[in-house]
C-alpha cells in the first residue's frame, strides 16, 4: 500500500479547514497545510489534528501550490483546497487506490455548492480536476489565480467515482468580491502575456459567455441560483477585459 499525502493550502479558512481535514484523517499518511499566515483561527483548528503546519508568505496560487507539493514526504499525493470535503464514496475510492496503485495520477468530480445550492450545470459539473497522482510527473501550472495540474507527456490518467464537495460561496457579496479580485489579477497576467482587446470584443466575450454557460451548459436548469452563477461569470468576463482595456490605456499613457 502506498504512502499517501495530503497537501493543503490555506489563508483564513475556518469556516471550512475543519470539515476538510476531518474528510480525509482516515486515510492520510500525512496531512501538510501551507498556510499564509492566517489572522483567523485556522492553525489552531489544524493543531486539533496530525498535521504539518507550514508558515508561508503567498507566492501566487501555481506558486504556492507547487511549493507545498515540495513539503510532502510522499511522491504519492492528493491536493485538496481548504473548502473542499472528500464523500464517503471517493474515499473508498482513494482506499482502494492506495491498495493497488495503477494511473499515474487520478481525476476526480467536483460538486459545488453556491449559496447552499448544488450546481449540476452552468460549467460547474462535473468539473473533472486531476487531484491525485504521482508529483514527480506532474507539476501545478495555468495562469494565476486559474491553476491546474499538468502531468507530463505520456502518464497515465484514470477516473475515480464520488465526487469531491467544494464549499464555494455561502452569499453573492462573497462571489462579487472575489470576481473583483480575480479578474484584477486574470487581467494583469494577459496584459504580461500580451493579449489585448477592444469594445467589441468585450462585449462579445461577456455576451457569449453567458449564453454559454446559461443556455449551452443548460444553467437554466438550476433555476435562480443558477442564473446567478451565470451572470456573476459573465461579469467577471466583463471585468477582466476592461481592466485589460484600462491597463492597455494606461500603458500608452
Amino acid at each position: 500500500m502506498v504512502q499517501l499525502s495530503v497537501v493543503i493550502i490555506t489563508l483564513n479558512e475556518e469556516k471550512n479547514i475543519r470539515r476538510c481535514l476531518s474528510s480525509v484523517k482516515d486515510f492520510a499518511d500525512e496531512i501538510v497545510v501551507v498556510d499564509s499566515y492566517s489572522s483567523d483561527s485556522t492553525e489552531q483548528i489544524c493543531n486539533e489534528f496530525s498535521v504539518r503546519f507550514i508558515k508561508q508568505k503567498f507566492l501566487g496560487h501555481i506558486e504556492q501550490k507547487n511549493f507545498a507539493l515540495e513539503q510532502a514526504s510522499n511522491n504519492y499525493c492528493l491536493s485538496l483546497d481548504a473548502d473542499e470535503e472528500v464523500t464517503e464514496e471517493l474515499k473508498q475510492q482513494i482506499l482502494a487506490i492506495k491498495a493497488s496503485w495503477k494511473a499515474d495520477a487520478y481525476q476526480l468530480s467536483r460538486l459545488s455548492s453556491y449559496c447552499g445550492k448544488w450546481i449540476k450545470h452552468c460549467g460547474w459539473y462535473p468539473d473533472k480536476k486531476i487531484r491525485l497522482f504521482d508529483k514527480t510527473k506532474g507539476k501545478w501550472k495555468g495562469i494565476n489565480p486559474h491553476d491546474r495540474y499538468e502531468m507530463e507527456s505520456g502518464a497515465t490518467i484514470a477516473s475515480l467515482k464520488g465526487d469531491l464537495l467544494h464549499y464555494t460561496f455561502h452569499t453573492i457579496d462573497q462571489h462579487i468580491e472575489q470576481i473583483n479580485f480575480f479578474s484584477t489579477i486574470a487581467a494583469q497576467q494577459a496584459f504580461k502575456k500580451g493579449k489585448r482587446t477592444n469594445l467589441p470584443a468585450i462585449l462579445f466575450r461577456t455576451w457569449w459567455k453567458f449564453f454559454q454557460s446559461f443556455v449551452i451548459r443548460l444553467g437554466f436548469l438550476d433555476g435562480y441560483y443558477g442564473y446567478l452563477v451565470c451572470k456573476n461569470s459573465a461579469h467577471h468576463t466583463f471585468l477582466k477585459y476592461t481592466k485589460l482595456k484600462e491597463l492597455q490605456k494606461s500603458s500608452k499613457g
